[in-house]
């Protein structure tokens, strides 16, 4: 009776046991075979432009230590918003170097990327600066990345001549012409992209921002594709159904992702005059819509302060639309981090 007892406990223990290990080896395949969710940001680029004071103010606070206090608040405040990108405008002639360090150093300091959208002053003729032409700006293009390698840090964005359409003869209607234009840009890049490699900066080149409609007529699927299967739209529209139509439409016609190279409101000629209230039931309106299309991967909202759009008063104040932007450069969605 004993013995048979024993048996009874040891095949019972025994097969507890091979239970054990059969929970085990399943909850272990289990785990290896569910995909790892990672939380990622909805937009790969979240920005804020600085064109009002780091481009228009360029001279006149060049010489001026004290404006470092209005960089350093500025970039704190963008840093706290959720953006993970800051534009700077200030021109890339050597005249305006100093200011456009102290606006890259002061970004460095909150752990912002740049996303460079000055230009050579001669393209437009800024500040009074002589015209040039597109082989001069080429040439200038090569020059000031090499002689400028220490301001870029890994994963920066730098684009050479952002609404480039500004300081040509584009003539959309001119097939010769639409041709050389689509090959200037490309070859821009690409002397860009050789100079980046050559002072070992993986920097993002390109991004030439245009006006919706100009990128409609340049920017066909082969264009595209050459510059990196990005296209950048500097757009303000009258209502955010018609943005995000504009972006899906864009999208499609050109086969490329969209960035946002200039987006906000209210312009008052387009949008007319708005309270505080009412931009930021704009701006929440057009993000909405606009989050959900797959081929956006990027905004860059103009401006942080000087312009009728701000988001910040002239005494620092943010505005209303500061939460409705801080909510969604703060969103995070969930995706199969092998995908």
């Amino acid at each position: 009776m004993k013995k048979n007892i024993i048996f009874i406990l040891f095949t019972f223990g025994t097969l507890l046991l091979m239970i054990g290990f059969m929970v085990l080896y399943l909850k272990n395949s289990l785990q290896q075979q569910k995909p790892e969710i990672t939380p990622i940001a909805y937009w790969d680029v979240r920005s804020i432009d600085t064109m009002k004071y780091s481009r228009d103010l360029a001279r006149e606070k060049l010489n001026d230590p004290s404006f470092d206090a209005v960089i350093d608040k500025q970039m704190k405040d963008i840093a706290e918003i959720g953006a993970n990108y800051v534009a700077i405008g200030t021109p890339y002639d050597d005249e305006f170097s100093p200011l456009m360090r102290r606006w890259v150093k002061a970004a460095r300091k909150y752990k912002l990327h740049v996303w460079f959208r000055g230009n050579f002053s001669g393209w437009e003729e800024w500040f009074y600066y002589p015209k040039i032409d597109s082989a001069e700006h080429v040439i200038k293009t090569e020059q000031f990345i090499w002689n400028n390698s220490d301001i870029f840090q890994d994963g920066d964005i730098f684009t050479s001549c952002p609404e480039c359409e500004n300081g040509t003869e584009l003539q959309s209607k001119n097939f010769k012409n639409l041709i050389q234009y689509r090959s200037f840009l490309i070859l821009e890049m690409n002397t860009a992209q050789k100079a980046f490699s050559q002072i070992g900066r993986e920097v993002k080149t390109g991004y030439y921002s245009m006006n919706g409609d100009v990128a409609r007529v340049v920017m066909d699927r082969a264009t595209t594709k050459a510059l990196g299967g990005i296209v950048v739209i500097d757009h303000y529209v009258d209502t955010p159904s018609r943005l995000a139509e504009d972006i899906r439409i864009l999208a499609a016609k050109s086969g490329g992702r969209i960035l946002l190279g200039e987006f906000g409101a209210p312009i008052p000629d387009i949008h007319g005059e708005m309270s505080e209230e009412q931009q930021a039931i704009w701006i929440k309106s057009a993000l909405l819509q606009i989050s959900v299309i797959p081929e956006l991967i990027g905004i860059n909202y103009w401006v942080n302060k000087g312009g009728s759009t701000a988001l910040w008063n002239d005494d620092n104040m943010p505005k209303a639309a500061i939460t409705v932007i801080k909510e969604y450069y703060n969103k995070m969605v969930f995706k199969d981090s092998k995908t």
